[in-house]
């Protein structure tokens, strides 16, 4: 799926949400483990959506942080 993805801050609940589309109630949920959360589509089983929790705690522990998913990224064209 070829998307732009936002990105989403809640300071209060200290989670990023990397999205691609909307969340929906129909999407699955999946743990990718170290407290990512992956919402995925329905029928094509793809990432829509990542969940990452503890955010700002995770970033003060290192100075890397990478998810647990494999990401092909392209400009896009004007």
């Amino acid at each position: 799926m070829d998307a732009k993805l936002s990105f989403k801050y809640d300071r209060e609940a200290d989670i990023l949400y990397i999205d691609t589309t909307a969340p929906y109630p129909e999407q699955e949920s999946e743990e990718l483990g170290e407290d990512v959360v992956a919402r995925l589509n329905p029928d094509s089983g793809e990432i829509e959506n990542l969940e990452v929790l503890f955010f700002s705690t995770r970033l003060m522990r290192r100075e890397w942080f990478e998810l647990p998913v494999l990401a092909e990224l392209h400009p896009i064209s004007q």
